[in-house]
């Protein structure tokens, strides 16, 4: 009752509801449909192979240069013949949004999405304006190191993603990865530990490689009187390690937040990723620890500091090109060159001088789903990261750990009946504070540190 409090005030009459409810069929969801058949029918070419858009957009993180630079012009190439399609998509979201919130009296375009994330406005600011201000210290100089790591005076969009010179991806066991995972968890919390490992004893991992077995991976729950199940794809490389790691984070949140019962054990996105990304570090901590080869430890530490980046800052990019987009669109519709100026702007803000950006990097907006189907939505997973990085800070400076695990578990046991403020007050922080936005950030700022040093 009290999260549906929240969306009292922009509530329609009954006959308004109605009307909205049977239009959706016809409007955003339709609109949707359009760019899932449109982007599910592509097939691009890449050094001869046909491919599906998404298969092209993972060769961008190919080994081979010349297999980078070929999806990406692939890619815009598609793109290309696509941009005033998916520009009508984009215009008429963006106008049909603009509707009805003004309908539900919505102070912001991205009002209605943080309300349903139980967030405020105001924090949503102070985490976008620290990511922003942050940009120079993060990305553009984490990117600079990559060039110089990679032997190119400027590195192209194709080689964001690209692997590290010398990543030869060395292989763990299953078990190694059971054990390395139970003994992270174990050192930071027994109670953790056993609170995750009847996922290994009983069989509720499903790791294993198959044909036509569903790729990704995620903790599903049940009903909370029941166990989750996990789905991985274990390939054996250190990155499968964290997914694990990460994976059962979610289900020791879902486990220890069953006494909560079903409408209450869940939680908001960006409470979500609380336990999986504070799980996860304290494994990558671990791995890292145990690295004794320097060029291991860079590339470990490297490949971290890209995925928090693609995290936070991309996200946030995102983010910010959602906000131009919204805002501009209330002036008029916006010509499909317009929205390709927007997003090379925000992305060169983001990434840094590092890059230089191809002419058909500016169409690279068009083929993101979350624009779509959830406007507003990805800031939760910079939320979500920055604040697990300020809590990982308190954990690493507190003169009682074993307390601090305390107040941890205690936190993932409130499963969705406290807001963020009443669960971060214990460990003395307040995501409204932009102070704790920057605690987070200096996090990813000191691996940096590290890999410059």
């Amino acid at each position: 009752m009290r999260d549906l409090r929240v969306f009292r005030p922009h509530q329609l009459s009954d006959e308004l509801e109605k009307l909205l409810h049977e239009k959706e069929v016809t409007g955003h969801a339709a609109w949707s449909r359009l760019f899932d058949e449109t982007t599910a029918g592509m097939r691009l070419e890449v050094k001869g192979e046909e491919l599906t858009l998404s298969a092209a957009l993972n060769k961008l993180s190919d080994p081979d240069r010349a297999v980078r630079e070929a999806a990406g012009k692939a890619v815009g190439a598609a793109m290309a013949g696509r941009e005033k399609l998916f520009a009508l998509i984009t215009n008429t979201l963006a106008k049909d949004k603009e509707i009805i919130d003004q309908w539900r009296k919505y102070p912001t375009p991205a009002s209605y999405r943080n309300r349903a994330n139980m967030v405020e406005d105001e924090v949503v600011d102070a985490l976008n304006d620290a990511v922003t201000s942050s940009y120079g210290r993060l990305a553009h100089r984490y990117y600079a190191l990559k060039a110089k790591w990679l032997g190119l005076e400027k590195l192209e969009y194709w080689d964001r993603n690209a692997p590290l010179p010398g990543d030869d991806d060395r292989q763990i066991g299953w078990p190694e990865a059971q054990a390395r995972v139970l003994d992270a968890y174990g050192k930071f919390s027994p109670e953790l530990a056993a609170t995750i490992r009847p996922f290994f004893e009983k069989d509720w991992i499903d790791a294993a490689l198959r044909p036509g077995k569903s790729g990704g991976a995620f903790a599903h729950p049940t009903v909370p009187s029941a166990h989750p199940y996990v789905l991985m794809n274990y390939h054996g490389r250190a990155r499968d390690v964290m997914t694990l790691a990460h994976e059962l984070g979610h289900g020791a949140h879902q486990v220890l937040a069953a006494g909560q019962g079903y409408l209450m054990s869940g939680t908001p996105l960006t409470l979500a990723e609380t336990a999986s990304v504070f799980g996860e570090m304290l494994t990558f901590r671990a791995l890292l620890d145990a690295e004794t080869e320097p060029k291991r430890r860079r590339i470990m530490l490297a490949q971290k500091v890209e995925d928090m980046l693609n995290t936070v800052v991309r996200q946030i990019a995102f983010y910010q090109f959602e906000r131009r987009i919204h805002d501009e669109r209330r002036q008029g519709e916006l010509l499909p060159e317009r929205i390709g100026e927007i997003w090379l702007a925000v992305q060169r803000e983001s990434l840094g001088p590092a890059f230089h950006f191809a002419e058909e990097y500016r169409l690279f907006w068009a083929y993101v789903p979350h624009f779509v189907h959830s406007p507003f939505y990805v800031y939760a997973y910079a939320f979500g990261d920055c604040l697990v990085n300020a809590l990982y800070a308190v954990f690493t400076e507190s003169g009682d750990q074993a307390e601090f695990a305390q107040k941890y578990l205690a936190m993932l046991r409130a499963g969705g009946t406290l807001r963020h403020r009443e669960l971060l007050a214990p460990f003395g922080l307040d995501a409204s504070d932009p102070g704790f936005w920057q605690k987070g950030l200096d996090v990813i700022a000191g691996f940096i540190d590290e890999l410059e040093a």
